[in-house]
């Protein structure tokens, strides 16, 4: 059973949402972003204040979150039952396909991961009940557990993975200077090696990273240019393209955590520039290319930090992030 649960709802079903909890046996808890936070019996509900298209997320988790989702947001709230239901709602989602998606490109240290994974009816379902969802959903201990888990179900011939660590990150940067430009590459990739696994599966679902759809389809190879190549924005919520999330997440976290302790993920933590600072302080400006994306902004900090520019760097890391 999963234990988070989001939903898109409008401005009327807000106003349902906030009756219920003005109305119902709840706790009221402090959220960052949020509208409004409480506690039930077994679940939290958070509505964010973040809105998108007159939209605001809704997310409920804990050990009794489907119970809620089910018998109250379901019927009283949105007025349509999704869960227990995707064969109905989301048949295309249960049909053979592969689904992709990438970790790591907004993280400064560790590589970046990007994941292709093949579904169909009959693993489809086995996939959502082991938790396969949109990796920004999980901590980082439950991605570790949910991708062994989903990597299990899908076998050696289910997924296929690319990983681009520091070092080849980098020189694919400073090769093509454009990192919409690297992951077309590493979707491709990751796409053409499962259809050498899979040659029957007929279309593929990417979650879209590029303003131009033309900047996968460029980079696509024989075998994924034959298929139907499907692009569109928060991909995750299709079953295969989840799963991949997921995967290419725990691999990242397994890589990074391998690079050394306590390096922190993301990229805006103050204690990420520190612990560069110190490394490249001990080990030299070179430290950068060995464990960290160079064509973050970050490195200009560090390195002016320490008395260098990208000049104490070789050429591959003189190239900074242009998009």
């Amino acid at each position: 059973m999963k234990s988070v649960y989001t939903y898109e709802l409008d401005a009327g079903q807000q106003e349902k949402l906030l009756e219920i909890f003005a109305t119902g046996n709840f706790a009221a808890r402090e959220v960052p972003y949020s509208i409004a936070a409480v506690a039930g019996d077994g679940f939290n509900v958070t509505l964010y204040s973040k809105e998108k298209h007159g939209k605001r997320k809704l997310c409920i988790q804990g050990a009794k979150a489907e119970e809620f989702a089910v018998f109250t947001v379901e019927p009283r709230v949105t007025g349509v039952p999704a869960i227990g239901y995707e064969r109905e709602t989301s048949p295309e989602m249960f049909s053979p396909h592969a689904g992709s998606d990438e970790s790591g490109k907004g993280d400064y240290f560790g590589p970046l991961v990007v994941c292709c994974a093949y579904v169909d009816g009959d693993t489809a379902g086995k996939l959502l009940e082991a938790g396969a969802k949109d990796c920004k959903l999980l901590t980082a201990k439950a991605t570790l557990e949910t991708g062994a888990r989903l990597r299990g179900l899908l076998g050696a011939d289910g997924f296929a993975t690319v990983l681009l660590r520091p070092p080849a990150y980098n020189r694919l940067y400073a090769k093509m200077r454009n990192l919409n430009r690297i992951l077309a590459w590493a979707h491709a990739s990751a796409l053409e090696d499962l259809l050498e696994k899979r040659p029957g599966c007929p279309r593929a679902v990417i979650d879209q990273f590029a303003p131009d759809e033309r900047t996968v389809l460029a980079a696509l190879k024989p075998r994924g240019g034959a298929i139907e190549i499907v692009q569109r924005h928060k991909a995750e919520d299709d079953v295969a393209v989840a799963a991949a999330s997921v995967i290419a997440r725990e691999m990242f976290i397994r890589e990074t955590a391998a690079m050394g302790d306590g390096l922190p993920l993301g990229s805006s933590n103050p204690r990420i520039a520190e612990i560069a600072v110190e490394m490249v302080r001990k080990h030299g400006p070179n430290w950068i290319m060995n464990n960290c994306k160079a064509n973050f902004k970050t490195t200009d900090a560090v390195l002016a930090a320490c008395g260098f520019d990208r000049s104490a760097l070789p050429p591959e890391g003189r190239v900074a992030r242009t998009a």
